[in-house]
This record gives C-alpha cells, structure tokens and sequence, in this order.
C-alpha cells in the first residue's frame, strides 16, 4: 500500500525537494500545503508558484492544498482526511530582518501554525514521525560570545571547544534572537513537548544556511541564492556588518531531504538536530563573492553597511557529532563548490531573472 506523505512550505525550496525526493526515491503518495505565502511576505521576487507548478508537472498525482497553517479547523480536517504516515513541517515566515516589521503574522506563522499541525498530528495520527524544519537562529546571537579569530578573509572560532561547530547543547538563553527568532524558539520547543509529553516521534532540525538550486533567494532571505543572483544581474548586494567576513554553514536540499528519509526510517521522540553544512561547507560573504565570480566571470558589485543585523551570528556552522552518530548512513553529499555551480545554472535556466 502506497504510503502519504503531507509537507507544508510544499512550493519553497527545502518543501519541494522533499516532495520530489519521497515521490522519486521511496514512492510515497505526496500532498503538498502551500498558499505562497512568501509573494506576501517578499513581493514578486518571493514568488514560488514556479515551483508549485514544477512539482504538478514532474510528480505524478502531485496533490496540492491551497491552505493557510494559520486556519486550524481546515488544517486538522485535512490532516484527519489523509491521516499521512509522514508529515514534513517547511511552512514559515523566514526572515528575521522582516519579522520585525510584521510581528504578529510572523508569531501566528511559525509558532501558532506549527501548533496547528502538531494538534492536528496528536489527533489524527500520533504515531506518524512529525519532521519539523527549525533554525539556527533559536541560539540568538549567544555564539557571538565564543571567543573568535579574524582571518584574512572570515570570523572562525578561537575557542577549541567549538572548532567542530556548535553543538545542540548550546544555550538557547539569555540572548538576542531577533523576533523571527523567537518565534521559531516556540515552535521549536512544542515540537519537543509533543515528542516528549505525548510520545510522538517528533524530529527538529536546526538549520544553517539551506540553499540549493529551485530557492527564490531574496534579499531578506536566502543569503547564496540570493547573492548568486546578484551577480548575474550584476546588482549591488548589501554587505550587513561584521566586514564580510561572517560565516555560515550551507547545506544542499537535497542533503535535508536525505536526512528526512533516514528519521523516518528510525524515528526518536522529541529528538533535536543542528542540520547544516558544517565547518567543510562554511563560507563568508567575501569567499562566497570568490566562489560564484568563478562560475560567472563576473565580479561581484556590492556595498558595506556597518551596522550589523540585529542577532545576525558572526560565525556559525554546525556541529554534525550527533546526528552522524545517531544516523551514520547519512552524509553530506553536496559539497559547496557543487551547490553553488548549481544554484548558477539555475537562476541561468530561468526564462526571466526576476527584478
């Protein structure tokens, strides 16, 4: 019996890949929950009906739910209808830069919506994994108070303690998150609560930088995307702070597709994960500027702000220890070099490069 996956966020970049990657590899039924809720948030540059439109046409049956995660009593009746034997949780307001401007949507997204769906899970099928797709960011901007080097061209970390990343047990406390943060801080600990309180097997993954090659990276959000497509339009892109240096850890789609398939596989309950690229996949503004002047032969046009955003992170990649040992057949396969040319000839291959 063919088994049903539900993913919300189903038309954004991590939503899509799962869709296609569960379809593809493991041949489950896939329903999709998404109302592009980014053209909202983004304007016409967030747009991601492209995307709901690839997956109709190459995922056969593709089944898609024009729905709002803010709308409970839809959302429960469509959850209790399918009763899905895996649910993936993208949907999100994903900005922290564009949180502060839209407070309460950005609070009823990520953290009302979440709950929506776990109550909806808890109702109609408790024993499905419930996957939910978290953020670097519930740390604030705590990392910046490990002791750091500059290097000629990135911020790493001088203590040894952390020269692996940041490991799950980082506080989460007495820090700056930024509202987007915060939001997804009580999304994220619900998720545990329904994993540990109710026994469900719950799953949360604390993202880096989650790119690939079908993100509709803009300004606010999807920050290699995003620079990508500035040099190819040869636009100016905007340097916030910290000289350029700062870094983080990217991790391909596909990657966070892979490591969805491998906890369904073996669920735990109310299990945490930092889920990036780690140290081999960590890049800084100015190096990423050097990697995709490579693959265009065009230089990159920018401008510096000394202010940085609020709790952005000087230097972040995850620690991979815990999730490698609990799921040791699971790897990064997408390097950063890969990725990126990927993300090139993606934004090339689309017929109009948005302004």
């Amino acid at each position: 019996m063919q088994k049903t996956l539900l993913v919300t966020g189903s038309s954004g970049l991590i939503g899509s890949e799962v869709c296609m990657y569960f379809s593809r590899e493991l041949g489950y039924d896939v329903h999709g929950i998404d109302n592009n809720q980014r053209a909202v948030f983004f304007g016409p540059q967030g747009d991601t009906r492209w995307n709901q439109e690839r997956l109709e046409s190459e995922i056969p049956g593709y089944n898609h739910h024009e729905l709002d995660i803010r709308d409970r009593y839809p959302l429960i009746a469509l959850v209790k209808s399918l009763r899905p034997a895996v649910i993936v949780h993208c949907a999100a307001q994903p900005s922290h830069d564009r949180a502060a401007a839209i407070p309460f949507e950005d609070f009823d997204t990520n953290a009302v919506g979440t709950m929506n769906l776990l109550e909806a899970a808890r109702l109609a099928c408790p024993e499905s994994p419930f996957l939910h797709l978290s953020t670097n960011k519930v740390y604030g901007d705590a990392p910046n108070r490990i002791a750091m080097r500059e290097l000629p061209t990135r911020w790493d970390f001088a203590d040894p303690v952390y020269s692996d990343g940041i490991p799950e047990t980082f506080t989460i406390d007495q820090s700056t998150h930024s509202v987007f943060g915060a939001s997804k801080v009580a999304g994220d600990m619900m998720v545990q609560e329904y994993g540990r309180y109710f026994n469900m097997p719950t799953c949360i993954m604390r993202g880096g930088c989650l790119t690939g090659p079908n993100h509709s990276g803009v300004e606010l959000h999807g920050f290699l995307s995003y620079l990508v497509k500035c040099n190819l339009e040869e636009r100016e892109y905007k340097i916030f702070g910290y000289k350029g240096k700062q870094v983080r850890d990217n991790i391909h789609s596909l990657d966070v597709a892979r490591f969805m398939a491998a906890f369904v596989e073996s669920p735990r309950a109310g299990e945490v994960y930092n889920l990036g690229g780690g140290r081999a996949n960590s890049t800084s503004i100015l190096e990423a500027f050097e990697l995709a002047e490579e693959f265009t032969g065009k230089a990159q046009v920018y401008s510096y702000v000394e202010q940085n955003r609020i709790g952005d992170h000087i230097c972040y990649y995850s620690d991979l220890h815990k999730i490698r040992s609990h799921y040791p057949k699971w790897d990064i396969t997408q390097s950063l070099r890969e990725t990126v040319g990927q993300i090139v000839e993606s934004w090339q291959r689309r017929p109009v490069l948005s302004a």
